[in-house]
């Protein structure tokens, strides 16, 4: 039974509350969260005993909306708008119209460029799209931004303010506004998406759901005017070439594979395919985007029939380009592992050497793989050991944790035969 809620929660929680934001005003986004969240803990102490709705999704939207008229009831300002509201729910107006999948897509795309409206914080606009339309918890937010969940909470509380009080609109917009705000909301899905593809907690590497999701909302940008721009191909593209090499980046036993390791010929083709279409329909126009540069890196990768033919260099080039765009720790770690593969892993440490002092990256278990994988490669299994422990101890993804583990104890076997 909690699964079942658990898959209504990922899939459902940013449309239910993007639809009575546009019910309800967007002045009250924490009581649509409240309300659904309320109705999601009901589900789970009620259908044990009378089983699961025919459409559950219905019942808990239905549980939502009432839950939410019962709290405005008691507001004493609600009674000017209560004739208003009640209106919405008249017998004439069906769930099937109120709730229609072109009403919600729309609701959603609305949701997305209200969080990131300008009177919104720069910092704060991401994380509110992620809670409000993704469901993300405060940690997964937290983790995605490599901060603390209390910054977090910080943040969203806020934003939900900002949005009271600058009473801003719940639409599209438009013009030159409609540039601004469409970067935070391709930051966001960019986000969403890095989370399913490599989870920052859990049990699972990968949680196919929230790439589904990301690439879904993607997908509905693209199609909308709003949102029909090169960067936004250019985004479902890395998107889609990612997805293809999903099911081929663990084994059978959950056992994480290394790109060399793995079995091409599972790669969803499919998935390719429409990755290079989006990849294509993004080369219109002179706009080059960090997810221009980051999907051909993917393309690079797709194209190749095996690792050793992977085009290292290229991948080096388009790498020394993102890193005029985004000079992140992060993009420069990923830098260091294509520097690695064309001059050696050695270079590959120098590399990695002017940014380990990055703040951003001082709980970052990857940076302590990365240099592991460097040093094992240089034969010194001592110097790997070292950072494979570091990196141990900065990881609670039980899959990486596996392979980490496993990467140690091949350094301390090949101690053992060299003494």
């Amino acid at each position: 039974m909690p699964t079942i809620v658990e898959h209504l929660f990922r899939h459902e929680w940013g449309k239910m509350v993007a639809t009575l934001a546009r019910i309800f005003g967007v002045g009250r986004l924490q009581l649509a969260e409240d309300v659904v969240q309320e109705a999601l803990a009901r589900a789970l102490q009620t259908w044990p005993y009378y089983g699961i709705p025919e459409n559950p999704s219905a019942w808990i939207m239905r549980v939502s909306r009432n839950l939410a008229l019962d709290q405005l009831r008691r507001e004493t300002n609600f009674r000017n708008k209560e004739e208003a509201i009640s209106h919405s729910f008249a017998p004439q107006a069906s769930d099937d119209l109120l709730f229609s999948e072109d009403q919600i897509d729309d609701d959603c795309l609305r949701m997305m460029f209200v969080s990131c409206h300008p009177e919104i914080p720069a910092a704060a606009q991401v994380a509110l799209a992620l809670r409000t339309l993704c469901g993300f918890s405060v940690a997964e937010i937290a983790n995605a931004f490599l901060t603390t969940e209390a910054a977090i909470a910080k943040r969203l509380t806020r934003a939900k303010q900002r949005i009271r009080t600058a009473s801003i609109p719940f639409e599209i917009p438009a013009g030159e506004e409609l540039k601004t705000r469409l970067n935070g909301v391709l930051q966001t899905l960019y986000l969403l998406f890095n989370e399913g593809y490599k989870a920052s907690m859990g049990e699972r590497l990968i949680r196919e759901e929230l790439c589904r999701e990301a690439i879904r909302l993607t997908d509905l940008l693209s199609r909308h005017p709003a949102g029909n721009r090169p960067r936004t191909h250019a985004l479902l593209a890395l998107m889609f070439l990612n997805s293809a090499r999903a099911p081929a980046r663990m084994d059978s036993a959950g056992n994480i594979l290394r790109l060399q390791e793995q079995d091409r010929s599972r790669w969803d083709k499919s998935m390719i395919a429409r990755g290079m279409f989006h990849l294509t329909q993004s080369a219109s126009g002179s706009e080059i985007s960090e997810y221009h540069l980051q999907a051909s890196i993917a393309a690079c990768h797709c194209a190749a029939r095996d690792f050793k033919e992977t085009d290292w260099p290229q991948i080096l080039r388009l790498y020394d380009r993102l890193s005029q765009i985004d000079n992140s720790p992060v993009v420069a770690l990923n830098r260091a592992v294509a520097v690695a593969n064309v001059h050696g892993p050695a270079a590959g440490i120098a590399a990695v050497s002017s940014i380990r002092s990055s703040k951003e990256l001082r709980s970052y278990y990857l940076l302590h793989a990365v240099l592991g994988d460097f040093e094992a490669r240089l034969d010194r299994p001592q110097a790997a050991a070292a950072h494979f422990r570091k990196a141990l101890k900065q990881t609670e993804i039980a899959s990486e944790v596996q392979f980490l583990s496993k990467r140690l104890d091949d350094c301390e076997a090949a101690l053992v035969s060299q003494a």
